[in-house]
């Protein structure tokens, strides 16, 4: 039986209060595929690798049932402030 995508975003605002969160399930509704973009003040000063692994350790148990999970962004808020600011300043080509 696989994850739903309200399980892993439950579980990692739990764990890890993220101020962005977006999780897409990438499997076709059958939860064992998803995309996620997090935000969160615990990645600060953590190399994105430790940031993959503190994001893997909070959904370690829905991880049993996942086949893929894909982290896009694991930004810190400031990263996440300054990609938005970026690109809302870029004109539109």
């Amino acid at each position: 039986m696989g994850v739903s995508k309200e399980q892993v975003e439950s579980t990692l605002k739990s764990k890890l209060s993220p101020s962005h969160l977006e999780v897409v399930d990438t499997s076709g509704g059958c939860g064992a595929s998803f995309k996620v973009e997090i935000v969160s003040e615990q990645f600060e000063g953590k190399r994105l690798l430790d940031r993959h692994r503190i994001v893997n350790g909070a959904l370690a148990e829905e991880m049993k049932d996942i086949h893929a999970l894909s982290i896009t962004k694991a930004l810190t808020p400031d990263q996440w402030n300054k990609q938005q600011q970026s690109q809302t300043s870029q004109p539109v080509a």
